[in-house]
């Protein structure tokens, strides 16, 4: 078998997994399929197809036959051979047929059976099998609008901050605290970056494990779930987590309406936020950026880097660590010196898109005002 893969499919490692069924019954069939060790060179680009070579009685009628595998198994390789499928079948029959929908089918649940038992028995070959394939798994939890995702949510995995390793969503709900609500995870370019983020202390504060999401497709994924064994998730860059105690909302809402001209004043200077507000959920880190609505940062961060710009923003809130000796600085300010006030304004919000790994459009005026601050 590794043999003939390695001469069949041109590789120079063995495959990961072998996988072979010899169904008879409505379609008979008989298939040989592997996953590759690592992905191949044009995996993820447009000129790589997918498909299993389609043999009637042993003769080839199809080289790549993409409708034996769903998208999101299109890594897989091999063979399948039917006697119940004709020789001189053209292509647009093929693509009609009966008995090639109820293969490829049958082989979609074998792999993904095949999946299941390697994570459950054999996870450090599953884990690596992961990190090589498991974005087009997550893409297919998120394409065409989640109609697959019962299907892969269990295939999916995720960093957990506690574990200091991927796990998959049963095992973060299985080691939930009790009273715990929600699932908590947190989008980055890296799981250093995302560890550094200002809104995770607030929720590793409550010993809470929070899944890093570092591939661009993770938030999709997790989207399109929308919840696990009844556990919706809920992005630690959101606006509103609800984690503080009644008593601390209340003093926080009155720390805003208190001040509620100068964080006006800080919107209307800064034009890109829908809200500025004074926050107890930072630590000490003087500010940070959270979203509201759907579209999230790292969201709007693919929908950046899209060749035509779609136009899909993040609804960005600027909080302040109300606890924070910056708070009372901003304070004294507006009270004092508004023109002080403006230059401190745009450089906390510079800060609070650099810490979120948004680019900054006027570094060199960021750059002439942080000069004149330190310099005084």
């Amino acid at each position: 078998y590794e043999n003939f893969y390695m001469d069949k499919f041109n590789d120079y490692d063995k495959p990961l997994k072998i996988i072979t069924s010899s169904v008879e019954g409505m379609c008979s069939y008989k298939s040989l399929l592997f996953i590759p060790s690592h992905a191949p060179y044009d995996f993820y680009t447009q000129d790589y197809e997918k498909g299993l070579s389609l043999y009637a009685n042993g003769v080839m009628i199809m080289e790549k036959c993409a409708d034996l595998l769903p998208d999101y198994f299109s890594f897989v390789k091999g063979v399948v051979d039917s006697e119940d499928l004709s020789l001189n079948i053209s292509r647009e029959i093929l693509q009609e047929s009966h008995n090639l929908k109820l293969i490829a089918k049958n082989i979609e649940s074998k792999i993904r059976k095949e999946l299941e038992e390697m994570l459950k028995s054999d996870r450090e070959n599953y884990i690596s099998f992961f990190k090589t394939f498991g974005v087009q798994l997550k893409y297919g939890v998120y394409n065409n609008f989640g109609a697959d995702k019962d299907k892969l949510k269990d295939l999916i995995m995720f960093y957990s901050a506690k574990e200091e390793k991927l796990i998959t969503l049963k095992e973060y709900v299985d080691n939930m605290k009790e009273g715990q609500e929600k699932i908590y995870y947190a989008a980055g370019a890296s799981i250093t970056k995302i560890d550094s983020l200002p809104q995770v202390e607030q929720v590793k504060d409550h010993d809470y494990d929070i899944l890093y999401l570092t591939d661009y497709v993770d938030e999709f994924a997790i989207t399109a779930i929308q919840e696990y064994d009844g556990k919706k998730f809920a992005n630690v860059e959101s606006e509103d987590l609800s984690l503080e105690t009644e008593e601390e909302k209340d003093a926080i809402k009155k720390a805003n309406e208190d001040n509620s001209e100068l964080l006006k004043h800080m919107k209307e200077e800064i034009g890109d936020v829908s809200e500025v507000k004074f926050s107890n959920k930072l630590k000490k880190h003087p500010v940070c950026l959270t979203t509201k609505g759907d579209v999230s940062i790292e969201m709007q961060k693919v929908f950046d880097a899209m060749p035509n710009d779609m136009g899909i923003k993040a609804e960005k809130v600027l909080e302040i660590n109300e606890k924070h000796q910056i708070a009372e600085k901003l304070k004294y300010l507006y009270e004092n010196d508004k023109e002080e006030f403006d230059k401190y304004t745009k450089i906390l919000y510079a800060e609070a898109k650099m810490i979120a790994g948004l680019p900054i459009e006027n570094p060199t005026e960021i750059s002439t005002l942080i000069c004149e601050v330190i310099s005084k």
